[in-house]
């Protein structure tokens, strides 16, 4: 059985505040990459959190194949039926957290840092590249992205892809509730198009080597597959696989058959990105 990696709770300062992150060491004595991963877990920006198994068990495997993992409690976007004391959580409240930590663990790390994210994470990852280039920062030596949603309506589906999605997804992931789900995240209507909110459709230059990976039976693919396109038309080495028979959110179900293979492309990828050059 393989060991446990090393596990920490911690947190970094943010501008709206203290933000809960978890630290995950490779187990001593094994080989170990100097390169962190920060690592962006997905709930339609309304839900999740460190312990979901889309954070922690995506973690506990990077830390097991050598990378230092950071994952992110940003603060959720207010749900629009949960009733809260507090004034409503909107963007760019849980991209500036996102953002403040890659910020933080690039001044510890300077020889570069390995950013990603699935799902609404995923967007919050793509965002945040956007925001390092345009404050002069360092891009992430690497981005790679699970089953994202990029774009601040959903791109066109086609014919095949929506025969493909069947069961309670049919009815929860359509072009109508993942548009009031990124309202509902960006607030206002202006706020949509912003690109710090939604980077699909808007310039990309400075964005590092990539990776996505989509689930077969999962409408955000029209998404996905559409900024992987806009990714790797600027130039960028991009890398996209389709983990065919899965639906979305694999990642979050550790015993998914699709689990293993996803992590595994996710690792000899961010080998690959950290290898030394001649």
């Amino acid at each position: 059985m393989p060991r446990t990696p090393l596990i920490a709770n911690d947190t970094i300062a943010g501008p709206h505040g203290p933000i809960p992150v978890r630290r995950y060491s490779p187990v001593p004595d094994t080989p170990a990459s100097a390169v962190p991963i920060v690592w962006i877990h997905g709930g339609a920006f309304i839900k999740g959190g460190l312990d979901q198994p889309e954070s922690h068990s995506v973690a506990l495997e990077l830390a097991r194949a050598g990378f230092p993992v950071i994952t992110v409690d940003y603060r959720l976007a207010t749900g629009l039926r949960i009733p809260r004391p507090a004034p409503a959580v909107r963007y760019p409240i849980p991209f500036d957290d996102v953002v403040a930590v890659v910020e933080a663990t690039q001044r510890d790390h300077p020889g570069g840092v390995i950013l990603g994210g699935a799902s609404a994470g995923a967007c919050l990852a793509a965002a945040a590249v956007l925001r390092l280039a345009a404050a002069g920062k360092p891009a992430p030596l690497g981005t790679f992205f699970a089953y994202g949603t990029f774009h601040a309506a959903l791109p066109t589906r086609s014919r095949q892809l929506r025969a493909r999605v069947t069961g309670p997804r049919r009815f929860t992931h359509t072009p109508s509730t993942i548009s009031l789900m990124n309202l509902n995240y960006a607030g206002t209507r202006a706020a949509l198009r912003d690109p710090f909110a939604f980077p699909g459709g808007h310039p990309l230059g400075a964005f590092p080597p990539s990776l996505f990976i989509d689930a077969d039976h999962d409408v955000l693919r029209a998404s996905g597959s559409r900024f992987a396109e806009e990714v790797a038309a600027t130039g960028i080495h991009t890398q996209y696989h389709l983990m065919h028979g899965t639906d979305h959110a694999f990642l979050n179900r550790p015993n998914d058959p699709a689990f293993a293979p996803a992590i595994a492309l996710i690792v000899d990828w961010a080998r690959g990105i950290t290898a030394p050059r001649d």
